[in-house]
């Protein structure tokens, strides 16, 4: 009698083990994590289309403009997200998930009331620090509500979140600072986080850790430390390139949503709305098409060779390359529009691809750590220095272009970041499938 109950569930546990098996209820949350991360890449880049005013009400130099999107943000969403990600692997993910939004919320509307450029600065640094837990037990989450041979699509749809936050940045915070100033457009939209966080708390419920991965020897909540995360990853060459490749690809991300706006004020002479309704449409619609063809790419491929998680990657960089060239010279409208939509599109294939890999190279009680140090290489890089190195460059060719210099900043950083992201993920198609047979053994 006492084995039986023993071995009975609680009526709560198996509600909720029935719960993790439907698949509406497992899609109804990767809708809630796809809506956080909007919300975390809106309040990240919302400062972009907002540059202009800002620069004009605050007088700022474009360098301090790329030190408050990138170094400002960057500081301590990379240094905090590798002990965020260690607690993850240890302690609920959907409450760590919560307080972050809660928390990079709230500084996105005290960015609003910021007077001058120490004060945006440190709010910036606010928004950081909370969007610090927001990705990384996210990734662990979604490996645990589905299937490896479902992952790549899932973390796809996941990605989604990037470009659709990006185009809602710059569409609703534009309208919104055309409308009411760029103060009430970081008000607003911080608000809209601090509804969402109680209903992502309520509704979302905690599943075993490597529930879905008992064949790689992982058992639910085992425990590691953090060096054994650190010998199992970084002795890897594919990791290394996996991180370095995703850093040069945000560089170019980052750095184009950040100056792409100033571009389209300064050198093709459209308003603030103008600029948000054209960059919204072209990083909605490229930049959906680009994750959702990463994605099964990365499924339909990657399921058959390994390598294709660095050769997709690879071939989309060199196809969006002389694209942009095209949108930094052309000045008519329509060609830009156009023409920008495959770079917006090649320029994000990169991330479901990259993340799936990633999550390949750790056992699953691993997997929020191992992400976390790779999104700190990653962002220390390609958020740290992308808004600044456009920013840097821009203010260093002033004096001789002039209004277009930004132009010119734009051109010779892509010329050169292009080809080294290219570069470094052929480099993870050649050793990502000796690393998995390591893996394996």
């Amino acid at each position: 009698m006492e084995t039986n109950d023993q071995q009975e569930l609680n009526p709560s546990e198996e509600l909720q083990n029935k719960d993790l098996e439907s698949f509406p209820y497992r899609m109804g949350v990767l809708v809630l994590l796809f809506m956080v991360y909007a919300l975390n890449y809106l309040d990240r880049q919302i400062i972009g289309i907002l540059a202009v005013p800002i620069k004009t009400e605050l007088e700022l130099s474009d360098t301090q403009l790329g030190l408050m999107g990138g170094v400002a943000f960057a500081l301590f969403y990379s240094i905090l997200g590798i002990p965020i990600a260690r607690w993850a692997d240890r302690t609920s993910r959907v409450g760590i998930i919560t307080t972050a939004l809660t928390l990079w919320s709230g500084f996105t509307a005290v960015c609003g009331m910021a007077t001058g450029f120490w004060q945006l600065f440190l709010a910036r640094l606010g928004v950081g620090v909370g969007e610090a837990g927001g990705v990384a037990p996210s990734y662990s989450l979604i490996c645990d509500y589905f299937p490896k041979h479902q992952r790549a699509r899932a973390l796809g749809f996941f990605s989604l979140a990037l470009p659709v936050g990006s185009a809602l940045g710059l569409f609703i915070g534009g309208n919104l600072a055309a409308e009411y100033g760029w103060r009430a457009a970081f008000i607003v939209l911080g608000g809209v986080g601090l509804v969402l966080a109680p209903v992502f708390f309520l509704l979302v419920k905690e599943p075993p850790r490597g529930r879905l991965d008992m064949d790689e020897g992982s058992a639910p909540d085992q425990q590691c430390t953090f060096m054994e995360v650190v010998r199992t990853v970084l002795p890897k060459p594919s990791f290394w390139y996996l991180s370095l490749g995703s850093a040069v690809a945000a560089m170019l991300t980052y750095g184009l949503s950040f100056w792409l706006p100033s571009f389209v004020q300064r050198s093709l002479q459209m308003d603030l709305p103008q600029t948000a309704q054209f960059l919204a449409a072209a990083a909605l619609i490229g930049g959906v098409s680009g994750i959702l063809i990463g994605g099964f790419l990365g499924d339909y491929l990657g399921q058959k060779r390994s390598s294709a998680y660095g050769y997709v990657p690879a071939i989309a960089f060199l196809i969006a390359l002389p694209f942009m060239v095209g949108v930094v010279i052309f000045d008519n409208l329509g060609l830009v529009f156009f023409t920008l939509l495959v770079p917006q599109a090649m320029g994000l294939v990169w991330a479901p691809p990259s993340i799936a890999a990633i999550q390949k190279l750790a056992p699953a009680h691993m997997r929020a750590t191992s992400s976390a140090i790779f999104l700190f290489i990653a962002n220390l890089i390609g958020l740290g220095l992308g808004t600044v190195v456009f920013g840097v460059v821009s203010d260093l060719m002033t004096d001789r272009y002039g209004t277009e210099a930004l132009r010119w900043a734009i051109l010779i950083c892509c010329v050169t970041l292009y080809p080294l992201a290219a570069f470094l993920y052929l480099m993870v198609a050649r050793t990502l499938p000796k690393d998995l047979d390591t893996n394996a053994t």
